[in-house]
């Protein structure tokens, strides 16, 4: 290899993505130049404690609680893996503004703001890429914004947050509710003290609308995804499910659609129930799959560690690598592509299907008075069965594919009638077609 000089490159945040990247740039030193074709050099770390425990040890030179002047001192290469709005948004842009390129596993940031930080890394001729904001370790942005680019994607559907997976697999293995599935996940350190990112469908929505812009070419943030957590999933449902030959999984589900007025992406993160014989189904504990539909390359699965301090740096590494090489040839790599600016549906326009469980009266005619109310607002039934008799009388409905306002309408009304105790589930159904 030809000498180079190398590039320098600062680290923001040194938690448990942070140290790992620290750590794999300090060991695996000799085979990244190899790689890159130049050094890549350590220049700093910020932190925002000097004295704060660290899973590896950091030179204390290296540190400092200037991350600004840190990432405008004229290194090469940022790495910002702190996380949240701001500062990160800032210093991303003012390290592009100082001609560095950016590396970022800032998935939320991404999907609020991310036009602003293309816009900045045009302008300044850098790269800004980012691997590790969705699905950890798993090689999924990559191929989107690069393998596919020559293909149409037409659907997205993946399990990209390995906490509510886990909570969802140990309620389908061992029957617990959820309370006692989330303790247990943060028991193992799966579920942070306040999971509320995660059980609410918060990070999933994030990386639903990172996944959706790459495969569409529109810019779609998280306000534009439909967003249901799994708070509310009980034993019964996963029950149910089993029963049906299907588990539960909180899926982010990115579609393109035919709309009033041409094409439209379709974006939504919710529980659904998902046959198991479909490869999403085989996900188990905190493990993340992403499921690539598209017109030439058919059906693709991405799987593996989808968080994590060493398999997220891995991502890392493989960025700051390529952004490397970039370098070296002085060129950069594809900036945004949004070009298409398709609209968003809303989620009353998509279509969907439902497994709704009914408590009604034991009496002669209910079911065809279940059937009218599904016909009247024009969802179409699938199959249907009894559970139990008199007080315990239960009707569960499967739906065929309509809008999600004509199923949202049909719960409304069966919620009124008479013959209904209760509507006691209402679940989406994905993964199989008609």
């Amino acid at each position: 290899m030809q000498t180079k000089d190398a590039l320098r490159v600062a680290v923001l945040g040194c938690g448990s993505v942070g140290s790992q990247v620290v750590r794999l740039l300090t060991e695996q030193a000799d085979d990244l130049a190899m790689r890159a074709g130049v050094p890549l050099e350590l220049a700093g770390v910020a932190v925002r404690r000097l004295d704060a425990p660290r899973d590896v040890e950091v030179p204390a030179h290296l540190l400092t609680t200037d991350a600004t002047a840190l990432v405008t001192s004229g290194v090469d290469l940022v790495v910002e893996v702190i996380g949240g709005i701001e500062p990160a948004r800032s210093l991303i842009l003012a390290a592009l503004e100082s001609g560095a390129s950016v590396v970022t596993a800032n998935k939320a940031l991404l999907a609020e703001d991310g036009a602003t930080l293309f816009e900045a890394a045009e302008k300044a001729g850098r790269d800004l890429y980012y691997e590790a904001a969705v699905a950890g370790a798993i090689p999924i942005i990559r191929p989107l914004r690069e393998s596919l680019v020559g293909d149409t994607v037409t659907r997205v559907l993946g399990i990209v947050n390995g906490t509510t997976n886990y909570i969802l697999d140990k309620m389908d293995s061992s029957g617990a509710g959820f309370a006692d599935a989330l303790g247990e996940a943060q028991e193992l350190g799966y579920a942070e003290a306040d999971p509320t990112a995660d059980v609410e469908g918060f990070d999933a929505a994030a990386k639903a609308a990172i996944l959706a812009s790459l495969a569409f070419h529109t810019r779609v943030t998280a306000a534009d995804v439909h967003r249901e957590g799994i708070s509310d999933v009980t034993a019964a449902d996963v029950r149910s499910a089993a029963d049906m030959g299907a588990v539960v999984k909180l899926l982010a589900i990115c579609e393109l659609r035919d709309g009033p007025d041409g094409q439209a992406v379709s974006a939504r993160v919710h529980p659904a129930m998902i046959p198991r014989s479909h490869p999403l189904a085989s996900v188990r504990e905190a493990y993340n799959a992403v499921f690539v539909e598209s017109r030439a390359a058919g059906r693709l699965m991405f799987y593996g560690p989808g968080a994590g301090g060493a398999p997220t740096a891995s991502a890392v590494l493989g960025d700051l690598v390529t952004i490397a090489r970039h370098h070296r040839a002085g060129t950069r790599g594809a900036g945004e592509s949004a070009y298409t600016a398709r609209p968003v549906l809303p989620m009353g326009e998509t279509l969907t299907r439902y497994h709704v469980a009914i408590d009604v009266e034991d009496r002669a005619g209910v079911l065809a008075l279940v059937a009218t109310a599904f016909a009247e607002h024009g969802v179409s039934i699938q199959t249907v069965r009894q559970e139990g008799r008199g007080a315990d009388a239960q009707l569960v409905v499967v739906s065929h594919r309509a809008t999600d306002a004509q199923l949202a309408a049909t719960v409304a009304h069966l919620q009124q009638m008479d013959i209904v105790r209760e509507v006691t589930s209402v679940m989406r159904v994905e993964g199989e077609t008609e």
